[in-house]
């Protein structure tokens, strides 16, 4: 029999009614009792945090990735129940964290409680059993029976089942009770190699999003605040330049030593920062293009790689080199409307 190790961080699914609103309150092994349905593996229990997920930051990120590393050898793979409105955030880290990875690491929860009439907690956690124990090396969020690729998962809808959507990447897989069945496969994982836990991170990241009469003023105060930003650009990657020049700040920032990465407020189709001239203002050589990966993605890569290495050029260069992988990996869009 397969073993499954389920790490309890609270969110939706463990909540129960307070006072003050929901709040976490049920433990990974009641939320087990509760299911009526017998796991084809055995699952033992944990807890590592029992917070609303609004308030999970990248130390406990670092303590997820620490507590997955220490158990590696004991189990087949792994599901953390997780609140949902920052739940891609911490599984795109954990896919940075954990290099290396031959064995599943699901991350799921619901939007309604376990404890409440017509949760769907019960069956995300069963699913996500089922896809630990017989799915992919990964990291994954499964939820409402499909499987999302860790570093394509969105959060799109704040109350309907279907909360997530995997953008600009296909759904990797759609779970019906115990079978798994595929639609894509990323790339397999690296055969042979130990695990790896990278759990140097810099947090000094801003995220700017422009918009149409944004003070100039803030890219200044990124300049003496912060060691990477991410940029929201307008479309295909358009950046202002008449009248108030935006493109000679984001210069300014690059020369302040600050890594700039330009993505795009669409989420769908990625960025191109070479259609317009209010792209080609910027200088590609020296930030980094998110193509079509989404922020929480590149939140999680940022933190990571500002952590690793102290040469600007450095991050850059392996932020680059990420970001190819994953564009290798995709085979084609998603459509959203799946």
């Amino acid at each position: 029999m397969k073993k499954i190790l389920l790490i309890g961080t609270g969110g939706t699914i463990a909540s129960v009614e307070s006072e003050q609103g929901l709040t976490p309150g049920l433990s990974p092994e009641e939320m087990v009792g509760r299911l009526e349905f017998r796991f084809q593996c055995d699952v033992d229990c944990i807890v590592s945090l029992n917070l609303d997920s609004t308030n999970i930051y990248p130390n406990h990120w670092v303590k997820l990735a620490t507590m997955i590393h220490d158990y590696y050898d004991n189990y087949d793979g792994f599901v953390i129940t997780h609140g949902t409105d920052t739940m891609a955030y911490t599984a795109a880290a954990l896919d940075s964290m954990l290099m290396h990875l031959d064995k599943p690491v699901v991350l799921t929860g619901s939007q309604i409680p376990m404890t409440l009439v017509d949760s769907d907690g019960e069956q995300n956690l069963m699913d996500a059993v089922h896809y630990a124990a017989d799915g992919l090396a990964g990291v994954y969020i499964v939820f409402n029976s499909r499987v999302i690729k860790g570093t394509r998962a969105m959060k799109m809808r704040t109350k309907s089942k279907h909360a997530f959507e995997s953008v600009n990447y296909p759904y990797v897989a759609y779970v019906d009770n115990t079978r798994i069945t595929y639609h894509s496969k990323p790339l397999d994982a690296e055969r042979g190699r130990r695990l790896e836990l990278e759990t140097r991170l810099c947090t000094d990241v801003f995220v700017l999003k422009l918009y149409p009469g944004i003070n100039r003023e803030i890219f200044r105060f990124i300049s003496t605040n912060y060691k990477g930003v991410i940029i929201e650009c307008f479309g295909s990657g358009g950046i202002p330049f008449y009248e108030v020049d935006l493109a000679e700040e984001v210069k300014a920032l690059i020369d302040a030593g600050v890594v700039v990465v330009l993505t795009t407020q669409c989420l769908e189709e990625g960025i191109d920062i070479d259609l317009y001239e209010v792209g080609r203002k910027i200088d590609r050589n020296q930030v980094v293009i998110s193509q079509d990966l989404n922020t929480e993605a590149l939140l999680a890569k940022l933190m990571i790689y500002l952590g690793k290495y102290v040469n600007m050029q450095e991050v850059i260069d392996n932020i680059h080199l990420d970001i190819e992988k994953e564009s290798d990996d995709s085979l084609f869009s998603c459509d959203i409307s799946l």
